[in-house]
């Protein structure tokens, strides 16, 4: 994507009703307004709060909103030039329970009150194969403990990959800190039990991996 589409992208997205761009003093300094008011102020309702962390072009949120209208769905990333387009479709079809926030993942406990959120999707992540980019990885320990003080206690996660390796790592990882893991599917496409919304929506990347037979991996849990 060339400089001026990407400019242009931002000066658009300054203008669009469901984009929220904190600083990052305003989030450490705890003077974001949104904090602990996402129901009140952003959404005006009592709808359950589901976040996807990384969300890309926002393809996911905007088809989860679509799917669940009684529930409000918030896709975080920090590429504003990627979510333009879904933070745009979401204009454009009227989804007002939808918005994007532009921001770091490792900020969320200052984007969110404690227990403000009822469900977490990372949807193909970064899988971050080198050991030393470990501290990257969003299934880490470090980000489930982020995780877990923004959820709701009956809260889940859900990670959606291509990767074996992000898969495995993180079964690993939540069979050895002891976490609830609610479904575990190595290749969601051949399982006839999938959950609509692990199927139902795919991503630009996911159709492309898909044509290069890529088995497509889920897991659903909880972090304890």
């Amino acid at each position: 994507m060339g400089s001026k589409n990407k400019l242009k992208r931002f000066r658009e997205n300054e203008t669009f009703s469901n984009v929220v761009q904190p600083s990052r003093e305003e989030l450490v300094d705890g003077t974001f307004p949104l904090k602990g008011k996402w129901n009140s102020d952003f959404f005006k309702n009592d709808n359950p709060i589901v976040v996807e962390l990384g969300c890309g072009k926002g393809e996911y949120s905007v088809g989860l909103a679509e799917k669940y209208p009684d529930k409000n769905f918030i896709g975080i990333d920090i590429k504003g030039a990627r979510f333009w387009r879904g933070a745009k479709t979401a204009l454009e079809d009227n989804l007002d329970n939808v918005g994007f926030m532009r921001t770091q993942i490792e900020l969320i406990e200052y984007a969110f009150a404690k227990a403000e959120i009822d469900e977490i999707w990372i949807t193909f992540p970064d899988p971050q194969i080198k050991y030393k980019r470990t501290k990257h990885r969003m299934t880490n320990t470090e980000f489930l403990q982020k995780y877990k003080n923004v959820l709701k206690e009956d809260g889940c996660v859900n990670l959606k990959t291509d990767s074996e390796f992000m898969h495995g790592y993180t079964l690993g990882l939540l069979h050895g800190e002891g976490h609830e893991i609610l479904e575990a599917n190595h290749n969601v496409y051949k399982n006839e039990y999938s959950p609509e919304e692990v199927v139902g929506i795919q991503t630009f990347y996911e159709k492309q991996y898909l044509e290069q037979g890529k088995p497509i991996t889920y897991i659903k849990f909880r972090v304890k």
